[in-house]
């Protein structure tokens, strides 16, 4: 029989002391005093064949609903900031036990990772890979952690309108795999009320809108724009974005971007600098006069090979110490060479280390 009640691994209850003694703290306590249980029969049945209850039982299933909603709501109140971990695959004489992707996930600091510029993509697409295939491992307060760190990403990009077309895709998604685990699946594979499930479905479907209504204030600047730079500078600048669609959106911006982000030898740059030489050889478009196509065949290898992946900043692990950690961050290494021994993680490879 699976356990679907509270996360085991939780610290457990909140305690005060009192005049008459040790009581335990209701953090709900508020959202549910009297004045709130009063509620219509004919709201709380219309549409809604699962509470055909009247009378007391009518007001316990009131209650259980706003408990149910107040906690899907309610921020992590054990919320670590480690800036690394160590990553337990077994057990042995001195440990027992070993590290789970929740684990890692509640315990590392992601909330401060979005914030940085360095980390925002990593984190992002960490959590897209985690939206795709790993929701469904995640304990009750992983899940609950995850989303609150979702909103804080959802949040900065509202604010900096920072890098929406991937949060867009985070949110497809996520949305996507919930729709998927809610309809058709089964209930039985979700921790928690299915409630807490169709709520979070709502609130994804509420960021998605935003982002889709998100307008980037045009800035308005007295000084030297990108236009006024050298085309040789721009072009430059061009050859540095490893992402087609930042090119293509950048060349949409004037004529004179538009003709240099349509360059042959820009293309061959992203086509060399994703993909192996095998890769595209096998793969060539030509044009009608016999020239590479280097744009279409960029687009063409895309969907057969996985692109190179580049961040700004990205965590790493001690092969020596086992320990995960972001680079800038340090961790306690006791070998001698500790660089020798550090090897850089990516999204992927962050989830494969907790597959046992």
């Amino acid at each position: 029989m699976p356990f679907l009640g509270q996360d085991w691994r939780s610290p457990g209850l909140s305690w005060t002391k009192t005049e008459h003694g040790w009581k335990r703290i209701v953090f709900y306590g508020h959202e549910l005093d009297d004045d709130n249980r009063e509620i219509e029969l004919t709201e709380l049945c219309s549409d809604n064949k699962e509470n055909l209850f009247v009378g007391d039982v009518c007001e316990l299933a009131t209650t259980k609903r706003k408990k149910d909603f107040y906690n899907n709501n309610t921020k992590s109140q054990f919320v670590f900031r480690d800036k690394w971990i160590y990553v337990q695959k077994g057990s042995t004489k001195e440990r027992h036990g070993y590290c789970t992707l929740g684990e890692a996930l509640n315990r590392l600091d992601f909330s401060s990772a979005i914030q940085d510029l360095r980390r925002f993509n990593y984190v992002a697409k960490l959590f897209q890979l985690i939206a795709r295939s790993q929701l469904t491992s995640l304990s009750g307060a992983a899940q609950k952690n995850y989303f609150n760190i979702l909103e804080k990403i959802v949040r900065k990009v509202l604010e900096d309108q920072y890098n929406p077309r991937l949060v867009k895709q985070l949110l497809q998604d996520l949305s996507s795999t919930l729709h998927s685990l809610t309809i058709h699946v089964g209930r039985c594979v979700l921790v928690g009320n299915v409630n807490i499930w169709l709520c979070r479905l709502e609130t994804i479907l509420k960021w998605q809108q935003q982002l889709n209504n998100l307008q980037i204030p045009k800035q308005i600047c007295d000084g030297m724009s990108f236009n006024d730079l050298p085309l040789y500078m721009q072009n430059q600048i061009l050859c540095k974005l490893s992402d087609a669609y930042d090119i293509i959106n950048l060349g949409q911006a004037t004529p004179t971007l538009h003709c240099l982000s349509e360059n042959r030898v820009l293309w061959k740059k992203l086509c060399h600098f994703h993909f192996s030489d095998k890769q595209y050889c096998r793969n060539l478009v030509l044009t009608k006069s016999g020239v590479v196509d280097w744009k279409l065949m960029y687009f063409t290898l895309q969907k057969h090979y996985p692109m190179k992946e580049q961040y700004g900043d990205t965590l790493h692990f001690c092969k020596h110490c086992s320990i995960l950690f972001w680079k800038d961050c340090g961790h306690p290494c006791t070998a001698n060479d500790p660089d020798s021994c550090l090897m850089p993680i990516s999204p992927q490879h962050f989830i494969d280390l907790f597959k046992f």
